[in-house]
């Protein structure tokens, strides 16, 4: 069937939401050896290191590398019983989580719980950077682990 007639038969329309997705935050690489992937981005591919922390909480070190028009950010297991950790463990090191700013993050949470998508954080949480965050299980997004970001 061509596009155009696939396009015709589904409601590409838009509901009204109470909350805004701006734009992509971020990609979640899990990486085994946070060393040898910063000299990978930052040296060969000379994209600009923005910062580097330790998120204690979330039992990782993060390095974030900043494109100008989105940022990757890597994930280092610091403790053998991280979700990171789990995850290298389970899937090996690659792509971890996609990460998008809201204008609303309780709103957006609260949105979807009520829309019966299961949902990891039913409330905000401090992330990397500062940012409020709330991750949706990967079962209600087709495979996908979602971080939802608000801006400080």
């Amino acid at each position: 069937m061509p596009l155009n007639m696939i396009c015709q038969l589904r409601d590409w329309s838009m509901p009204e939401l109470p909350f805004k997705i701006l734009r992509i935050e971020h990609v979640g690489i899990a990486v085994s050896d946070i060393d040898k992937s910063h000299s990978f981005f930052g040296e060969l591919l000379g994209i600009p290191l923005s910062g580097s922390e330790e998120v204690q909480d979330q039992k990782v070190l993060t390095d974030i590398f900043n494109t100008g028009n989105g940022k990757m950010e890597l994930l280092q297991p610091t403790e053998s019983d991280s979700v990171i950790n789990k995850f290298i463990e389970k899937r090996g090191a690659g792509m971890h989580h996609l990460a998008l700013i809201v204008d609303n993050l309780q709103a957006a949470l609260d949105y979807l719980n009520e829309n019966d998508v299961q949902l990891i954080d039913k409330s905000p949480r401090t992330g990397a950077e500062g940012l409020k965050i709330a991750f949706i299980h990967p079962k209600s997004t087709g495979g996908v682990l979602v971080e939802l970001c608000e801006n400080k």
